[in-house]
């Protein structure tokens, strides 16, 4: 097997846990209905459901918990255990006859997908050739893309047999964790990461990651740019895998049905947009102009969705713009980004912090989130949303980093000099 074949298959191997990580956010609001029904759950129990879960504060405790352990045992130490963890969560899930029950499948459910994130676009990215790295992100992307669509189109097919449907989801998951798991299990410890724990031995210093990462001013730097990049995209993002199908069908007057289509629509053009935008032109493009492209059509959408009013052509329209920017825009840049500016021995610990913060974020804006929407309105609501975009736009674009066609050695040189790593 060639060294691209190698690389590829371990892309592949590693991406499904960005399958796992957004086709569980989806299964999880998708039935909340039902549980809801089914256990008697009040307001503030949903919302804790929401909280802990993948899409919050579940993932960002287990991106630091990740993180961490990725760059001091290794990339392979997560992928060794953290689909048991995953498998745990979502098989919690799937057989939960009380409250407590499935609070706790969904809080391990999200841990382990945020141990899993740092790890696999880290391990990704080290894998990776200078003329490659982003397509290989884009394949992941393309991963986390097909989860949502998948999962939206099973769960309008399963809907009709209410909570059942949603429980063979969870068991759905549950298996496709078990092929990751697998799959991940007989993967390589990553070699740049492997040369860098040689080199401390070697040198007789132990590094202190999070000293290092916090003591530095060019990764603060570093921080500031990408958590600017990816969290204030990340809330709209985040707001609307939790609460678009309420928004289409309580302001647009859509059905269950048709939400759910537009939804699955709106994620194949995502993962379309992210195979044959980013992952084809990433290595290629450049990246400023690009990058631009995508946070401008993101803000479109919300513009036309907004202020055109909430008929099937804004909708389309809305569908459209933002499926394809999703594909080429803040995620997937952050993704690459993420793991170029910051050298080999706290790569993974940086993706840590950053997540936690993103996530976390994302989990107390989906409690404000619903409020505005109640109290003050969609447009109200909507504006918030396209200042957000606005925000993440004006940031990537103004300080796109330079590391197109560079290997991963060259940018710490340029950035750090020769005390890289």
């Amino acid at each position: 097997m060639s060294e691209e074949q190698g690389s590829v298959k371990s892309t592949i191997a590693v991406s499904i846990t960005n399958f796992l990580d957004s086709g569980s956010i989806v299964a999880g609001a998708s039935g909340l209905t039902f549980w809801t029904k089914e256990l008697g759950l009040s307001s503030f129990q949903v919302g804790l459901l929401g909280a802990l879960s993948a899409n919050a504060f579940g993932s960002a405790i287990g991106a630091l918990i990740g993180g961490h352990l990725s760059d001091k045992f290794g990339r392979k130490v997560i992928y060794t255990y953290d689909m048991l963890v995953y498998m745990l969560g979502t098989a919690i899930i799937a057989f939960s006859i009380n409250f407590p029950m499935l609070l706790t499948g969904f809080l391990i459910t999200g841990i382990a997908v945020g141990a899993g994130v740092p790890a696999s676009w880290t391990y990704i990215s080290e894998t990776s050739g200078s003329t490659d790295r982003a397509k290989n992100i884009g394949i992941s992307q393309f991963a986390w893309s097909m989860g949502p669509a998948i999962i939206f189109i099973a769960g309008t097919i399963l809907a009709p047999i209410g909570l059942l449907g949603n429980r063979l989801l969870f068991v759905f998951l549950t298996i496709v964790a078990f092929i990751a798991w697998r799959l991940q299990s007989k993967l390589e410890e990553s070699q740049v990461f492997e040369e860098q724990k040689q080199a401390e031995k070697d040198s007789g210093i132990t590094s202190h990651p999070y000293k290092d990462l916090f003591s530095n001013m060019v990764n603060i730097k570093s921080l500031l740019f990408l958590v600017g990049v990816y969290m204030f995209w990340n809330l709209v993002a985040g707001a609307m895998g939790f609460f678009m199908p309420y928004v289409y069908e309580t302001v647009g007057g859509l059905t269950n049905m048709q939400a759910n289509l537009l939804q699955a629509v709106l994620w194949i053009l995502t993962a379309l947009g992210t195979y044959v935008g980013f992952a084809k032109f990433g290595d290629r493009a450049n990246h400023r102009i690009f990058y631009f492209v995508g946070a401008a059509m993101a803000a479109a959408s919300w513009i036309v969705l907004t202020y055109a009013g909430m008929n099937w052509t804004s909708l389309w329209l809305f569908v459209i713009l933002w499926g394809v920017s999703a594909g080429i825009g803040a995620q997937a840049w952050y993704a690459l980004w993420a793991t170029e500016l910051f050298p080999t021995r706290y790569r993974a610990g940086s993706q840590g912090v950053m997540f936690f913060v993103v996530r976390g974020s994302a989990g107390i804006w989906s409690i404000i989130f619903p409020t505005i929407l109640t109290s003050m309105g969609f447009k109200a609501a909507g504006t918030f949303m396209i200042a957000l975009l606005i925000v993440s736009l004006v940031i990537g674009t103004v300080w796109t980093p330079h590391t197109r066609g560079k290997s991963l050695e060259q940018i710490s040189k340029e950035r750090y000099g020769n005390d890289q790593d």
